[in-house]
């Protein structure tokens, strides 16, 4: 019986990645750096701000990377004023809470960005718990806030879902003993399967996935 939808925030509920992107590449040029799409895409996206700032600021002090990372996520959400659910997503949403589902969503973004996507979406209230990696000792890769939420849920992970874009979130929810639906809304398909997602779609909308549900909710 399928008790438990678990979703991703960015690339998963809607495609921000390149609003992402160009918040960093606008603070960047103002340092005299470029980052380039790829770089992005291999080191940046789906990563928590530690690490993404370990990674451009290997020698710099934390309180440079916070102050980074304080920054581009205010330049993200000046850059997001409405936001677009992914196509299916309400669909997929209604049926949930039809049925009693429980739903949850889980993010390496930051509590201030994930309250401004919700509403940039008008999905505020849809989701029982929103769990965020600043506010948990381990962020993705780390499965620890895939655990949290089935445990806040109370659903084992057998009886869930998760959804997720990135490398990072796929390995996460995988490694939770979770069935793991990738959407190629960042990545190439076979990242995501070569990560440990059991299914790659396009969005919401793939049949695959319904099949996929109904089976599960029998």
């Amino acid at each position: 019986m399928l008790e438990a939808l678990l979703f991703d925030l960015d690339g998963t509920l809607t495609d921000t990645d390149r609003l992402h992107l160009l918040a960093m590449q606008q603070l960047l040029r103002e340092d005299g750096r470029e980052l380039t799409e790829a770089q992005f895409d291999a080191h940046i996206s789906g990563r928590a701000n530690a690490e993404l700032c370990r990674y451009l600021f290997p020698d710099r002090p934390l309180a440079e990377h916070l102050l980074f990372a304080d920054r581009k996520e205010a330049r993200f959400r000046a850059l997001s004023p409405s936001l677009e659910p992914t196509a299916g997503l309400l669909r997929l949403l209604a049926h949930a809470e039809q049925r009693g589902i429980g739903m949850a969503v889980v993010t390496n973004a930051p509590r201030a960005n994930a309250v401004h996507m919700l509403a940039a979406m008008g999905l505020e209230g849809r989701f029982g718990h929103v769990l965020v990696a600043e506010e948990l000792p381990r962020a993705k890769p780390d499965p620890l806030p895939y655990l949290t939420a089935l445990e806040r849920l109370q659903a084992p992970a057998p009886h869930a879902l998760a959804f997720e874009d990135s490398v990072p979130g796929v390995t996460a929810a995988s490694r939770a003993g979770v069935f793991t639906v990738g959407l190629s809304t960042s990545q190439a398909p076979e990242a995501l399967l070569e990560a440990g997602a059991q299914l790659v779609v396009a969005d919401f909308e793939d049949a695959r996935l319904w099949a996929l549900i109904e089976r599960m909710s029998v």
